[in-house]
């Protein structure tokens, strides 16, 4: 595993981060950061909240779920959405950031699809970067704090990839080339439905995506493209109790019913979402 600071900037004083030496990266203004022995760098704002991102036993659920191909349209989806980027490039290799990476699975289909792409994968939960860097280890892999100034250098990612996660529009508007994408999946209101109703998983409110389409205009980031991955499958009790561990409804488990996690019946699941694509307005200052 190894470090391409050509991605990175200081979280102290936004100079660029080069290696000192093999395991110590620092800007010149003198702040230095050590690499972990996992491989990742954390890069934390001064102050940063002392949130740790998703525990393990999220990560784990999550890598069960997603093992199981049952959010691999939605990976086809974005696949698709980063192939006509690159395509709208010249067929140029791209820099990809997945900002809120995870578990890594959305990267790790990427990366087959896309051999050739440098990826840097981001998260606050080390336990996250550690798996995600573990499924490509030519990643760079950084902790950092998703909604404060990003320790990545202006306009050096051609995709920012933003599943599920926080949105910053500004700084993503920042981090991205002329003519970059940032790729954007929203659950509808119809996402996992037939759970919701049963008080497992906390509600979706209808027309998210058309709310994060005006949050990110307003940084410069105009909505070029929306697909829209529907379908059901079939989820007995473990998977859907996989889709209550996963996600940020884990960490609200006093409040939601589980009643419906003991019922060993299976039941059709829709699965709905929108893949939106946004591209970096050339009026974004440089």
């Amino acid at each position: 595993m190894s470090i391409d600071s050509t991605w990175l900037r200081c979280p102290n004083c936004f100079l660029d981060l080069t290696e000192i030496d093999e395991r110590v990266f620092g800007c010149a203004s003198g702040h230095r950061y050590d690499r972990a022995k996992h491989g990742y760098l954390t890069l934390l704002p001064p102050k940063a909240p002392r949130t740790v991102g998703d525990d393990r036993e999220m990560l784990e659920a999550r890598t069960a779920l997603l093992d199981s191909g049952a959010y691999s349209p939605i990976a086809a989806a974005i696949s698709d959405a980063v192939l006509a980027q690159q395509a709208a490039a010249g067929g140029d290799a791209l820099r990809i950031a997945d900002l809120g990476c995870g578990t890594g699975y959305y990267s790790t289909v990427l990366s087959h699809r896309v051999p050739e792409a440098a990826f840097l994968l981001a998260d606050r939960s080390p336990d996250a970067v550690r798996m995600s860097l573990r499924a490509i280890p030519a990643a760079t892999g950084v902790v950092l704090d998703l909604w404060r100034p990003l320790p990545l250098r202006d306009g050096v990612v051609d995709v920012v990839l933003n599943v599920f996660a926080p949105r910053n529009a500004v700084e993503y508007a920042r981090v991205l080339k002329p003519g970059g994408v940032l790729i954007v999946v929203v659950p509808t209101a119809a996402h996992l439905q037939e759970i919701r109703r049963t008080g497992t998983l906390l509600d979706v409110p209808a027309g998210k995506s058309d709310r994060v389409a005006e949050q990110l205009s307003e940084s410069g980031l105009v909505l070029r493209s929306t697909t829209s991955p529907e379908y059901t499958f079939s989820a007995e009790a473990a998977t859907r109790a996989l889709l209550a561990n996963m996600g940020p409804s884990a960490h609200h488990g006093d409040r939601l019913a589980r009643h419906d996690l003991r019922d060993g019946a299976s039941v059709e699941v829709t699965v709905s979402v929108e893949v939106l694509t946004f591209e970096r307005s050339p009026e974004v200052p440089a």
